[in-house]
């Protein structure tokens, strides 16, 4: 099982823009020397606490950093954007650092109306399929009969990948024969029914022969089980807030989650971060072989918004720790 990561390039309270992009690079190298299969960035706009909004801007430079990890995007929303425009990028990207890039593409807006207006993109009716295979189009082998052609981007064959946190996403993906990531570090509930859709009617494409599933979890790995869980209310107020139309920057830790964003917001947070391990190594390992063992992952990938960036880097390098061993196991 492989083991990745995702990186909302949070900007955590007290710093700015630029560290967080710096805190993105040092995350990256360390988590290629950690032995992280592949680092994604994700789309969202309009959000002052996370700074990967130009998603291939900043997959460049975090690619420059790096040498052997896969970088890409975990994803790209891709209602935003013209699909022409995405292979040029990506396929730049894919020419810059040849075998290293994918491109996770999402349904999702990654952002409100007033950002959708902002992106000068309107209510057009839900293109999404066939956006996904007009993109792919751009990056398959030269057709000499298409009136367009994107270079970069022809010939690249950048790897696609689908991701959902609904049944939308399972279905197109098996239908496509793609791989297929679910958001399930934030929106759990459909996660069992998903995942059956897509192996059960996954068709074999060019790209994939067979269903390949990357589970999403958040982790909050620490010494102890009470240090991991002071790590954790970084998201949970971080999400309290979202879900209360008031983002914002990363705030710090708080001791005592409840006071600060009340008993029921508290409840309705864990839920939706419900798939995640906190707490020491030894808590960090029973959680993350529950999931492992119940969903059977190709891959896993890892997030979570941690206010102090070491903490944060040695979360992952407690939970890369974790997953070596697990996968040194199961080779056994």
């Amino acid at each position: 099982m492989r083991y990745s990561v995702l990186d909302l390039a949070p900007v955590p309270e007290g710093h700015d823009t630029a560290t967080a992009i710096a805190n993105s690079r040092d995350l990256a190298i360390a988590a290629e020397r950690m032995g992280y299969h592949r680092y994604w960035l994700a789309e969202h706009h309009n959000m002052p606490g996370i700074a990967s909004a130009a998603t291939a801007v900043l997959i460049c430079h975090i690619a420059e950093a790096t040498t052997t990890m896969r970088v890409g995007a975990g994803g790209v929303m891709l209602p935003n954007h013209a699909p022409l425009a995405i292979a040029e990028q990506f396929g730049t990207l894919a020419t810059i650092h040849p075998g290293r890039i994918d491109l996770g593409l999402g349904r999702a807006p990654g952002g409100d109306m007033a950002v959708a207006r902002a992106l000068r993109r309107g209510l057009e009716a839900d293109r999404f399929p066939d956006d996904v295979v007009e993109l792919m189009g751009f990056f398959a082998d030269a057709d000499p009969a298409a009136p367009v052609s994107a270079h970069p981007g022809q010939g690249t064959h950048v790897p696609v990948w689908i991701l959902g946190s609904s049944l939308y996403g399972a279905q197109l993906a098996a239908h496509l024969g793609l791989p297929y990531a679910f958001a399930s570090h934030f929106a759990p509930d459909a996660l069992d029914q998903a995942l059956e859709i897509y192996r059960t009617r996954f068709q074999p494409s060019a790209q994939l022969d067979r269903p390949y599933f990357m589970l999403a979890a958040n982790v909050f790995a620490a010494e102890t089980d009470a240090e991991g869980a002071y790590l954790r209310t970084s998201m949970q107020q971080a999400f309290a807030r979202l879900r209360t139309g008031q983002p914002g920057k990363l705030p710090a830790p708080v001791q005592d989650i409840e006071t600060a964003i009340g008993p029921q917001m508290t409840d309705n947070v864990n839920h939706a971060l419900s798939v995640s391990a906190t707490g020491s190594p030894a808590t960090v390992r029973a959680q993350l072989g529950v999931l492992k063992d119940r969903y059977q992952p190709d891959e896993i990938i890892l997030t979570g918004q941690i206010h102090d960036h070491t903490a944060r880097v040695n979360s992952f390098r407690i939970a890369a720790e974790i997953l070596q061993d697990m996968t040194r196991a199961d080779a056994a």
